[in-house]
């Protein structure tokens, strides 16, 4: 099985494969790789709907520059925690922050959420984040706060009294949280519109179907969240006659 990175003619295969309608599996078994390097490769340039050969060849170049310039040298290159291979977690970061961007999160602020969650203590200054995406401390802290508003991150001061940005378990239950308030206004405000437009009219159903919806899911969010929260940040029991 070959190895190595993609290259321009096997991204071209991808892209046909794609428009065929073929599964991510027979792409891999063409082009004798593996399937998860069809699917990262996928996922990172866009998805299968607006995958392009040449787009992709000239982003993942892009990529391989920037990490060229941001990678330490000689013999300021520290090695890797936990037998990790470098090259494998800058993919990695890679792809997680184009998944996030995929998703609706701004470049900048998946590029910092990606870099927050790949630290094993979850948590970076600004400096810090500054050094390992190249990029200006204001670019940061625009980041920071747009995150911070979605309730993705929160900061705080160390012993040093420099503000140090944190992701943790309860990050995405506290976003879901924040989503959930936001849709109860546009719920509040629908309802709100129902009385002006008048209840019989067929806009003052459209509104009132829109509240009812979004009040339902909204319910079924908040409840699987305090069920995910509670299951997967329960402390197990320590049994009779054991000392904690």
């Amino acid at each position: 099985m070959p190895g190595g990175r993609l290259n321009q003619q096997e991204r071209q295969q991808i892209a046909m494969g794609l428009a065929d309608g073929l599964a991510y599996a027979e792409i891999a078994r063409r082009l004798d790789r593996p399937t998860s390097t069809i699917s990262r490769e996928v996922m990172r340039n866009g998805g299968p709907n607006a995958y392009r050969a040449d787009l992709a060849h000239r982003a993942t170049e892009r990529r391989a520059h920037r990490r060229t310039q941001a990678a330490p040298r000689g013999p300021e290159a520290s090695p890797q925690a936990h037998g990790r291979d470098p090259e494998a977690v800058r993919e990695f970061e890679d792809v997680f922050t184009d998944v996030l961007v995929q998703a609706g999160t701004p470049k900048m602020m998946a590029r910092v959420l990606s870099c927050l969650y790949i630290t094993d203590s979850g948590s970076l200054t600004a400096s810090e984040l500054v050094q390992r995406l190249q990029v200006s401390p204001a670019s940061i802290s625009k980041a920071i706060a747009f995150l911070e508003g979605q309730g993705l991150v929160r900061r705080e001061r160390d012993e040093r009294r420099r503000e140090r940005y944190f992701v943790d378990e309860d990050v995405w239950y506290q976003a879901i949280i924040a989503s959930v308030r936001a849709n109860a206004l546009i719920i509040e405000t629908a309802r709100q519109g129902v009385g002006v437009l008048g209840r019989e009219s067929p806009a003052a159903n459209r509104l009132e179907n829109i509240a009812r919806f979004m009040d339902f899911v909204s319910e079924g969010i908040t409840r699987a969240a305090e069920q995910a929260r509670a299951v997967l940040h329960a402390k197990p029991e320590t049994p009779p006659g054991d000392t904690p």
